[in-house]
Parts: C-alpha cells; structure tokens; sequence
C-alpha cells in the first residue's frame, strides 16, 4: 500500500504543473467571436497586471500549496519528515482545495450575468482530480490512530 501511495504522490509532483499550464476555462464575450482558453498560469499573468493582492493569494493556493503539500507528503512517505506534520499537510490540502471553489464560484457568476460564454476545459478537472487525489494520499497516509480507522 505504501508503495503506491508513493508512486501516486510523486507522480502528482509531474501532473500538478501540467493543470496549471492546461486550459481551466474557455470564455469569451460571445461563442460567435470564439472562446479564449484560461489557464492557471494565463490568469495569474493577467491578475499580476490589475491586482497584486489576488495574484498572490491565488498563487499560493493553486501553486505554492499544493505542490508544497506533495513534496512534504513525498518527504513524510520515504521516512525524512515526521508524522507529526500530517496536520500542516492537511491544511495545506484544505487551503488548494479553496481554490477549485473559487474558480467554480468565478464561473457561476460569469455564466449567472449571461454577457458572456464560459465553458469549463479539462485543465479544471485535472486540477480538481490531483487535489481530491492529494487528499485522499495524505488521509490513507495518516497512521490508523489519526484517522479514526
């Protein structure tokens, strides 16, 4: 079992920055003109040139925590980090998860004004898969008496 826990949380180390590069959305102000594809990285690009603050706080929770989050949890599989930081890993889980739930907030309200087209791409379902797929990685990691198993 530890085995594949490793291997699934060192090959998020690869797919976590493939979803940051992978169109999230595809927008545009109407579908005759063609869609736009947003990215992680595309729109942290953009939010940098109109608001540092949001730049910021999406760059830690879309980059920074999870990747960080995996790493550690790598460090914790191979025996160089304490299990004592299971609760640090499980909030840094919790913070990246924070922002599927903004970018599915961005397009309700997008899609709720109706001035223009948003359709979801298969970035954001990567991003969401490697985040659930980290969570679930630290929880079966956490020792039985952690868990309440």
């Amino acid at each position: 079992m530890l085995l594949a826990l490793r291997i699934t949380n060192l090959a998020l180390l690869i797919l976590f920055p493939i979803a940051w590069f992978a169109p999230m959305l595809r927008a545009g102000l109407l579908p005759l003109f063609g869609l736009s594809e947003i990215s992680i990285v595309s729109g942290l690009q953009s939010l940098w040139g109109t608001d540092a603050a949001l730049a910021i706080l999406v760059t830690f929770l879309a980059l920074f925590a999870p990747y960080a989050k995996t790493a550690l949890l790598a460090l914790l599989h191979f025996g160089l980090l304490a299990p004592r930081a299971l609760p640090m890993l499980h909030l840094l889980g919790k913070l990246a998860m924070a922002d599927v739930f903004l970018i599915a907030l961005y397009i309700v309200i997008v899609k709720g004004v109706g001035l223009a087209t948003v359709e979801t791409a298969w970035g954001l379902y990567l991003f969401t898969g490697c985040i659930l797929a980290s969570l679930a990685i630290s929880y079966l990691s956490a020792p039985k008496s952690q868990t309440g198993v």
